[in-house]
């Protein structure tokens, strides 16, 4: 009964495979979580290629694939997840941000249309269901699997997502932006007692004066929204590229300080919750 957590892309904005990224990763969002043996996929960023490996290794045929929103650093590995070109693998992928926007089907398969792609989604001889919702709504993805989504705060919208399984929690917070000394309250509400909320953490707040109306937040705010909320755990997540392991060293360092219990993820990090 329990809940197991897999980074696999912990960046920003676009992938930055270099020397000074590797202590933390490179590559774009994408989390996978294991309830009660079911995996359950968070967005489609550029970690879910080596997913897609790890899937055929362990004889993986059947996902949930979760996404925040649409936006390119959050989908652009999804025409490289090899799984979805195997007729005996079958997917089920939802949405909350584009149920009076033309459905997530259209918006990956307009990615995956020449001239920008040669390769279409009827390529993938996988069984992929798409399913919009609005974000706010409750749902169930399985026996003892309950998930509750929130709209956030970010251009052309995105959806944060708390599953539960077991007693247990995960709260998955990004692309998100702060209103300063304004609590978000659909955050707040979502994320109540959480034993691991993952945060959009892309700026500190001495960064964060020069970065509003771009959609994020800081892991400072991540702090005080955990505090408030009763969180058990914090991982800062959605670094900026610029942020290199350096960075992000101090930033541990400094979170730790302020808030034992929020550390920076890293890609390959394992985390089990039970």
């Amino acid at each position: 009964m329990s809940l197991k957590v897999k980074f696999w892309g912990v960046r920003g904005s676009i992938a930055c495979p270099s020397p000074n990224h590797i202590a933390f990763g490179g590559n774009t969002s994408c989390i996978e979580i294991n309830a009660g043996g079911q995996q359950i996929i968070l967005d489609a960023g550029t970690g879910i290629r080596n997913l897609g490996h790890w899937n055929f290794r362990k004889g993986i045929h059947r996902s949930t694939l979760l996404f925040s929103h649409t936006h390119w650093d959050h989908i652009t590995g999804f025409p490289f997840f090899a799984p979805a070109f195997h007729p005996d693998h079958s997917f089920r992928l939802m949405a909350g941000h584009l149920y009076d926007d033309g459905g997530l089907r259209s918006v990956l398969s307009g990615q995956m249309q020449q001239p920008t792609f040669p390769v279409p989604m009827e390529a993938m001889k996988s069984s992929l269901t798409f399913e919009d919702f609005r974000a706010g709504d409750s749902y169930e993805l399985g026996p003892n699997i309950q998930v509750r989504t929130a709209p956030l705060n970010h251009p052309n919208g995105a959806t944060g997502y708390r599953i539960e399984h077991g007693g247990k929690s995960v709260c998955y917070v990004t692309d998100t932006e702060h209103v300063i000394e304004k609590p978000d309250q659909n955050i707040l509400g979502l994320i109540e007692g959480t034993d691991l909320m993952i945060y959009d953490s892309t700026y500190t707040d001495d960064e964060f004066p020069s970065k509003i109306g771009w959609g994020h937040s800081t892991w400072q705010e991540g702090i005080r929204l955990a505090r408030a909320a009763n969180v058990k755990s914090l991982a800062i997540f959605h670094h900026d590229p610029d942020h290199e392991d350096g960075f992000m060293d101090r930033v541990e360092a400094e979170a730790r300080a302020t808030w034992r219990r929020a550390f920076v993820a890293r890609e390959n990090m394992r985390i089990r919750l039970d």
